[in-house]
């Protein structure tokens, strides 16, 4: 089968025939139909992580944003048919006996393992993936438009979750990336009054498109005022993976408004105690999601209220792909198509 594979951190990806895997008892082999490029597949390309970098078998195939169709089951495997419309995202697999996998919280289960890294992901033609976390796709949902929703789309679905967005509040999302396009919709979808940040005009006009009810330039002296004009958010979703997004955050919150980290700066984000003290904001993280909670966020796109801003490029433009996101020029989301 072709696939694109990782042989040395910071080099390009090598687009190669490999042997096609066979499924495991308790696995199914997919048929790539697509995945989506997060940004998260280049930082582990080029090794920003060194905890993650330490645990990566290589040559790696990366992509965990994955939908395709089954074509093959390994001993074992019940409830799904061959032909069958599945995906996976980030969680390979969790050990379903913590207390965190216990209590509905397996996104951040102790034993978890992470597609990509524990086995090969999706930049590839076929793909071997556990039965227990493949989750049907509705058939009306094009493969392209379902595999966003496996990283992107889910973490911020768990975001907005957590920070307890709903109707009648204000809330900023900063950012308006491959995930925070889909954190607009998603705050919209719970009511919410939402105001779009970004440099980019073209990705503020984006916003507008999917109903943010205002949108500022963070490159503007005044972003903060502007961002205060309308009364301040209750909650900031910052996408953007820089620490001076978070820096705006902090400067707009209400008294007891809640930030949701999202987006992963390289330096480390600061905030004064005494600005928290008298605030009394909240934070919140958000660590993917739960297979809950992707069958959820599937509903919701299949029903038309969600929708991703999608690019497609062969599985052979993956390193341009990496090239373009690194400069900030995708629009959306950037999906491959291995076959």
């Amino acid at each position: 089968m072709k696939a694109a594979r990782l042989h040395m951190l910071g080099q390009p990806l090598e687009v190669e025939e490999t042997p096609q895997p066979e499924p495991l008892a308790g696995e199914v082999l997919i048929c790539v139909e697509a995945c989506g490029v997060c940004h998260s597949d280049l930082h582990m390309a080029l090794g920003d992580w060194p905890d993650v970098a330490a645990r990566m078998a290589m040559p790696a195939i990366l992509g965990h944003e994955v939908a395709g169709r089954i074509v093959e089951m390994g001993a074992g495997v019940t409830g799904f048919e061959l032909g069958q419309r599945v995906g996976v995202g980030w969680l390979h697999s969790t050990c379903g006996q913590c207390e965190f996998c216990r209590s509905d919280a397996e996104n951040i289960c102790l034993e978890r393992t992470v597609t990509g890294i524990a086995a090969p992901g999706g930049f590839a033609e076929f793909m071997r993936i556990r039965a227990s976390h493949a989750i049907p796709i509705p058939e009306n949902i094009p493969p392209e438009q379902a595999a966003p929703f496996f990283c992107a789309g889910l973490t911020v679905y768990h975001a907005c979750r957590n920070a307890g967005i709903r109707a009648g509040q204000r809330v900023a999302v900063i950012g308006i990336g491959g995930l925070g396009h889909l954190a607009v919709q998603i705050a919209r979808d719970a009511g919410a009054e939402v105001v779009a940040v970004d440099l980019s005009e073209p990705k503020l006009e984006l916003a507008r498109r999917l109903g943010a009810a205002e949108t500022v330039d963070a490159r503007s002296s005044e972003a903060a005022k502007l961002l205060k004009k309308g009364g301040r958010p209750h909650v900031a979703v910052v996408t953007a993976g820089s620490k001076p997004a978070y820096d705006l955050a902090l400067r707009i919150l209400r008294r007891r408004g809640t930030l949701a980290v999202v987006g992963l700066p390289k330096e480390d984000v600061t905030f004064n105690a005494d600005n928290f003290v008298v605030g009394e904001y909240h934070i919140v993280g958000a660590a993917v999601g739960t297979r809950q909670e992707t069958r959820e966020l599937l509903n919701l796109v299949a029903t038309g209220r969600l929708h991703c801003e999608v690019e497609t490029h062969p599985l052979e433009a993956i390193n341009d792909v990496f090239a373009r996101m690194q400069r900030g020029e995708i629009l959306g989301r950037a999906v491959v198509i291995p076959k």
